[in-house]
């Protein structure tokens, strides 16, 4: 059962498109896996390639707050900044 629903939007610089999406990519198999994961989904823009969008469910807030306290996701986060 979902209980939480998260749409993430992430807008990114155009030249760092090929090298975000690659790595946001390595992300959807470390959190499938991780409890309380129903659905992580990775989408871009078709007219603004620059654009993507996390479609996330979740089991519970408390389940999602683990996630984002996980070492792949705080280093993606603190680099992510930057571009």
């Amino acid at each position: 059962m979902t209980n939480l629903t998260i749409v993430a939007s992430i807008n990114v610089k155009q030249d760092k498109i090929d090298f975000v999406k690659d790595e946001m990519i390595k992300l959807i198999n470390k959190t499938l896996v991780e409890k309380g994961c129903v659905k992580y989904r990775l989408h871009q823009d078709n007219n603004n390639p620059a654009h993507f969008l996390f479609y996330e469910c979740w089991e519970s807030r408390e389940l999602w707050q683990i996630h984002r306290e996980n070492t792949h996701m705080v280093a993606i986060e603190r680099w992510l900044k930057g571009l």
